[in-house]
């Protein structure tokens, strides 16, 4: 017992010391960062706004969150958007489902953020997504194209949001899972690109069914598994601690996802 509580300690500290980090380096960006709220009928959504330091319009990406809510690694993959070239949004999704009518902040643990998140009605997911498409898509530093993208539970909402929303220029599924229906694939008018850990059974088999399900509706779908790697690796595999294969399929997810964007960025699909 008393070694487990020790590991377990270990693990709180590193967890402590990792968050430490990437508010720092949050902090000390020298980009534009404000917090904004977007209007969604009777709702404000409350979300995060990065803009690169460049001289043309660019490609706006909505980054959807875990199921940890809004947390301060979302912003940090916000931040490092905007610092490739690109405008990015990260909505609260839990803005005004919180105690006291507040969002991620509010929320006494991850536990309890986790648990708000999966009674989210769907509809009302959908909506503010929405909202905030077209919010960043009309700011004047934008070119009107936006991409979404998501991490875990935002992977599975960016990939259904996708069957919602035509228009967008390309939705990242980053170990999401795909619609509940496939009937709704006939939805989705933009590329759809997959990231996925080797060792993510979980999702992973599901992928060869998806796969199958978007050829059939005439649908763009590439779905990439990285070896060894883990669920969760965008965000495990920058810990200091983090495994190789989390580390390296890391560094790959990101090289992938800047190339795709700035290919977006000059007007490709």
């Amino acid at each position: 017992m008393y070694r487990l509580l020790i590991a377990l300690a270990l693990g709180w500290a590193s967890g402590l010391h990792a968050q430490d980090s990437t508010s720092v380096r949050l902090n000390a960006s020298p980009r534009h960062q404000e917090w904004v709220k977007v209007k969604n009928g009777d709702r404000q959504v409350h979300a995060f706004l990065v803009f690169p330091e460049v001289a043309e319009r660019a490609l706006a990406v909505v980054v959807i969150h875990e199921n940890r809510g809004l947390t301060d690694w979302v912003r940090s993959v916000a931040d490092r958007l905007a610092e490739a070239g690109h405008i990015a949004i990260a909505p609260d999704l839990l803005s005004g489902m919180g105690p006291k009518g507040g969002g991620t902040e509010a929320f006494s643990s991850p536990d309890s953020a986790r648990q708000a998140i999966y009674e989210l009605p769907a509809a009302q997911v959908a909506a503010d997504l929405r909202a905030v498409v077209e919010y960043v898509g009309k700011l004047p530093a934008a070119n009107g194209r936006v991409a979404v993208a998501g991490f875990c539970w935002g992977g599975a909402q960016t990939f259904r949001f996708a069957t919602l929303q035509p228009g967008l220029a390309a939705a990242f599924v980053f170990y999401g899972s795909g619609p509940e229906d496939p009937a709704a694939m006939a939805g989705i008018t933009a590329p759809v690109y997959g990231f996925y850990g080797g060792t993510d059974a979980r999702i992973n088999a599901a992928l060869p069914a998806i796969s199958e399900q978007m050829q059939q509706a005439g649908k763009f779908f590439e779905p990439v598994v990285y070896e060894g790697a883990g669920h969760g690796f965008m965000r495990a595999g920058g810990e200091a601690d983090a495994p190789p294969a989390d580390r390296s399929a890391r560094a790959a997810g990101w090289a992938r996802w800047l190339e795709l964007l700035a290919s977006l960025q000059r007007g490709r699909p």
